[in-house]
């Protein structure tokens, strides 16, 4: 299962437009590829995002797990970059730091905070929180960066390097 999140943003203000989870069917890894790049151009396709933007692998205890989101990650990109549009990254402690405060949040504290800073009725699917904080930091710049675009860049030793 694959996450995304669409939101708009207007000077600071941020507006939730969707978000939801690509169910990937069982099976082969080649079909269920295919499936989050099909479904990623779903939506890309209903929502017109003029940006990306996808949180880094980290390393699991499990390395097959590791292998498998890594694949799948690959995959999301592509679909945006077949579309042209711009992909950030961002690891999951930058999108934790900038959505709660503090990298080490809890996946409940994520979801409570996405709530609050897009006004839902209620707490997102757990994916689709994760995808919705990663754009909440791409939209705040990535980890404290303020209005400067952080496509094309990447945080090495605490720093934006190109």
């Amino acid at each position: 299962m694959t996450g995304f999140g669409v939101i708009e943003k207007t000077g600071q203000h941020l507006v939730y437009v969707a978000s939801g989870c690509i169910r990937t069917p069982a099976g082969e890894l080649p079909q269920r590829l295919k499936s989050i790049v099909e479904g990623l151009n779903e939506v890309m396709a209903a929502y017109r995002p003029d940006q990306a933007a996808v949180e880094k692998v980290f390393v699991n205890v499990n390395p097959q797990s590791t292998l498998l989101l890594g694949q799948a990650r690959g995959a999301a990109i592509c679909a945006a970059i077949m579309k042209d549009l711009p992909v950030a990254e961002y690891t999951a402690l930058q999108v934790k730091q900038a959505v709660v405060g503090k990298g080490k949040a809890a996946k409940e504290q994520v979801q409570e905070m996405v709530r609050r800073l897009l006004n839902l009725a209620g707490d997102p699917q757990a994916d689709a929180a994760d995808a919705l904080a990663c754009a909440i930091c791409h939209a705040h710049g990535g980890q404290g960066l303020g209005q400067l675009s952080t496509a094309g860049f990447r945080m090495k030793n605490g720093r934006l390097v190109k």
